[in-house]
């Protein structure tokens, strides 16, 4: 499967048209979701990955509406407005895995727009030495690990095919 899907104004690539439609349909699957907007200077040496996309004060989170692409102009609206807002694009690039779009003005050629998918940001919980308690439960295997310091007690269930990665994993 393909995780990135890039359209380019004055390309010659056979898939530009095919490659907008679906850039396309995915911009309309945001209507109605929650989005974060963040707008970066391109590096005046052309580097993408030298963009620091950390949260900044002017990023805008909020809920996508009516959001449609016409010919190379995306348009959407913001929540509680009914003004219709429009960028005409250059180069617009999807990233499938990251759920997010690189969105490149026409008119602003040194500013990149990412629109993305809220990042889901995971809960970390720190054990040290816990004790550990493995079975199996059925088809799957039941792994228990405790902290009586801090009262904390974790129940994984995997299944065969994680447990066997879990094995391989640690005894590497």
């Amino acid at each position: 499967m393909e995780t990135k899907i890039i359209w380019q104004q004055d390309t010659s690539n056979p898939e530009n048209a095919n490659n907008l439609a679906k850039i396309g349909q995915w911009w309309a699957s945001l209507k109605d979701k929650e989005i974060v907007w963040k707008q970066r200077l391109i590096p005046s040496n052309g580097k993408l990955d030298e963009i620091n996309w950390e949260q900044q004060r002017f990023d805008e989170k909020f809920s996508l509406k009516e959001p449609q692409l016409r010919g190379i102009t995306i348009y959407w609206q913001k929540p509680d407005s009914e003004r219709e807002l429009n960028i005409t694009v250059k180069k617009l690039e999807l990233d499938l895995a990251k759920q997010q779009i690189y969105i490149y003005p026409q008119l602003q050629p040194q500013v990149v727009i990412r629109v993305s998918k809220p990042e889901i940001i995971y809960q970390t919980i720190e054990l040290t030495n816990p004790q550990v308690a493995a079975t199996n439960v059925g088809d799957n295997y039941l792994l228990l690990l405790r902290d009586p310091q801090q009262q904390l007690q974790i129940k994984v269930i995997l299944s065969h095919g994680s447990w066997t990665k879990l094995v391989e994993d640690l005894s590497q």
